[in-house]
């Protein structure tokens, strides 16, 4: 991108020096550059410095596809804004509803914009991608010794008769994106069918998983808010199918604060072992949601009723010692030892007869799989009609809005 920046360079001082725009008579910029005191040689290098800063703005919109990681919703709309001040010019659009959050979001940021002129707003979009594609370009990224290649938000290796599924957006929290629910899926398929006697998920840093990633919800298809729900009301009710279906031992290492779906969907693993610094969170009636991951019968079952509707409905905390005690959890271990005492556990039960491990699975669990597709159904429709609720965009709106004030 040096000759990016090279353009850019000469662009902004021949700018300050010497370009006049012309204004038309309706607000707009004209394509004409006049500047009576340049020669025409002069004129001739502007005009083929703002062709060039033309190609870099193409090239920098095919560049920005290809991040690997998310820059995060503030940069993500200071692109969208930028874009649409470089083709269309200042924001000429009605201003959303407040419930519209996506919408409303993007209006305010390019209607921040102002008359800020359509060369500027392309080169500082160019400016910016070139900062993303440097910053990530700079960060080397190491496979782990023996991890499957071709996962982006999971690490997984096979090794000791155990699959190991590591969520791996430590940034993010290990916040669960789109395609990390797709790779997830696409994980427990493959441990399913190897020759693993035991599989783990674990998570990568400080939290185990922060739960749904809430910029899912700013991926809305072009056939609108309808098409958006129901995709995602098919992806959750796949994956928590595949937690129901799995027919190994399963076993979650809890390595940190464990948030909503992350949580929910341990009443379906056959072991849970947690860090003492681990915290158990499923708030989402603050979003206006409701229970999914079958919690809505099996917490009642493991924990008690009482119990359950704390977590469930009125937004309760656990620690991981409230949570061993109420069932949810198998045992807990001190942070410091956590990893060496839990996975020489592990190891010992990889060293069983896989076959007789997994034909016991199937006797324990499978007198109950019918009831759990039922309440996976449920619980998808009941969330199918929470998420078009104006109650539940009230919710994100403002939770959206807290964030951006932290």
């Amino acid at each position: 991108m040096a000759a990016a920046a090279a353009a850019t360079a000469a662009f902004k001082f021949l700018s300050s020096q010497v370009l006049r725009r012309a204004r038309c008579p309706l607000g707009g910029v004209s394509n004409t550059v006049y500047c009576p005191h340049l020669p025409a040689q002069q004129l001739h290098t502007t005009k083929l410095i703002m062709q060039f800063s033309q190609e870099d703005f193409e090239k920098a919109k095919d560049q920005l596809k290809l991040l690997k990681e998310d820059p995060g919703n503030e940069v993500k709309l200071t692109l969208y804004a930028l874009y649409k001040q470089a083709t269309e010019g200042p924001c000429n659009t009605k201003k959303p509803s407040m419930l519209d959050f996506v919408k409303k979001a993007k209006w305010d940021a390019w209607n921040s914009l102002g008359v800020l002129p359509q060369d500027s707003a392309r080169q500082k979009y160019i400016e910016l991608v070139s900062s993303l594609v440097s910053a990530e370009s700079s960060v080397v990224k190491e496979t782990p010794s023996g991890s499957k290649p071709g996962y982006e938000t999971l690490q997984i290796t096979i090794k000791d008769n155990i699959t190991k599924i590591t969520l791996n957006r430590p940034k993010k929290k290990n916040a669960i994106s789109t395609k990390m629910y797709t790779e997830i899926m696409q994980a427990l398929d493959e441990a399913a069918k190897d020759d693993s006697v035991i599989t783990v998920l674990t998570g990568n840093g400080d939290y185990y998983c922060s739960g749904n990633d809430l910029n899912n919800a700013a991926d809305v298809p072009e056939g609108g808010m309808d098409e958006m729900v129901q995709k995602r009301i098919q992806m959750i009710k796949n994956f928590v199918n595949r937690f129901i279906d799995f027919p190994k031992p399963l076993i979650a290492v809890v390595n940190g604060p464990a948030i909503g779906i992350s949580v929910t969907i341990l009443g379906l693993f056959d072991i849970v072992y947690a860090t003492d610094r681990a915290t158990f969170h499923t708030p989402f009636i603050n979003l206006g949601l409701c229970p999914e991951g079958c919690s809505s019968y099996t917490f009642p079952k493991i924990m008690g009723l009482a119990k359950a509707s704390e977590m469930l409905l009125f937004n309760k905390k656990l620690t991981a010692a409230e949570a061993c005690s109420q069932g949810l959890v198998t045992e807990v271990f001190p942070n410091h030892t956590f990893q060496k005492e839990v996975w020489t556990r592990l190891k010992a039960y990889a060293n069983l007869p896989r076959n007789s491990l997994s034909v016991s699975k199937q006797l324990v669990r499978n007198m109950e799989k019918e009831k759990l597709y039922e309440v996976n159904s449920q619980e998808c429709e009941c969330l199918r009609g929470r998420w078009q609720s104006d109650e539940c965009m009230d919710a994100l709106v403002k939770f959206f809005q807290k964030k951006s004030k932290l």
